[in-house]
């Protein structure tokens, strides 16, 4: 007789890996969700309110459009999304990210937050104008099989955005970077986290994830054109933008 795997204890420091186990990735962002912004501020030295403006900037999204803002976490990209007076879903697979969300901006009346698994998305085909999805692609167990739900819930034309961590291309600022990541970040982790060991998954997914055009590969290859990106912070982050095909 086979035994079932024990489920992690609520109460301890859920840690993913990179096996990316879809149970424990949810469990990890429910434990970090009431300070996960604020400790994004401080451990990105503010980078990610420049990256969340430059990627609103390439969403572009106007009155009368539906757009689906996947990996939403809290809402915070949500909101920035919302206040062009465009209909923005926030769907984030982490309850404990939704139920946050909804507690600070379930009072906007365009912004509305859905549980949702990116690989197999609770959306109509071609629902959306525009998809987008910030720092939360690495985290899939299967990134080819989000893109490719992104690409069917989009109307045609429709855009794609996808903002992700990435790798510098300087071999000076990488050295930098990696110095920060494995020896600066942990240290400041365990001060502003109420979950330090997540951060160490973080580190781990950053390493492990492709660069800025293996990713455009991918993006191709399940069906999206005009695949473009550019480079945000020296290569930390890269911004990621595609349309899907009229016909």
């Amino acid at each position: 007789m086979t035994q079932s795997p024990a489920e992690p204890n609520p109460a301890e420091p859920n840690r993913a890996d990179l096996g990316k186990d879809p149970a424990r990735v949810s469990g990890m962002f429910d434990q970090v969700a009431a300070g996960y912004d604020r400790t994004n501020t401080v451990l990105s030295l503010g980078n990610d309110q420049l990256w969340r403006v430059a990627t609103t900037r390439a969403v572009a999204p106007v009155v009368g459009e539906r757009v689906l803002d996947l990996a939403a976490g809290t809402g915070a990209s949500s909101v920035a999304f919302a206040r062009t007076g465009a209909e923005i879903v926030a769907a984030d697979f982490s309850p404990g990210m939704i139920a946050e969300g909804r507690r600070r901006h379930g009072g906007i009346p365009n912004l509305s937050f859905v549980e949702a698994d990116a690989t197999n998305l609770p959306f109509a085909d071609a629902e959306f104008d525009a998809v987008t999805m910030s720092f939360g692609l690495r985290n899939v167990d299967g990134p080819k099989r989000a893109l490719a739900e992104l690409l069917r819930v989009t109307k045609p034309g429709g855009r794609l955005v996808i903002c992700e961590f990435s790798h510098p291309q300087s071999r000076a600022f990488a050295g930098l970077y990696r110095f920060y990541n494995s020896r600066i970040l942990p240290i400041v982790a365990k001060t502003v986290s109420s979950n330090a060991e997540a951060y160490d998954y973080l580190n781990e997914s950053i390493r492990d994830w492709p660069d800025q055009r293996t990713l455009s590969g991918w993006i191709r290859e399940v069906g999206w054109t005009d695949v473009a990106h550019r480079d945000l912070s020296f290569g930390i982050v890269a911004l990621h933008r595609a349309r899907k095909p009229l016909s």
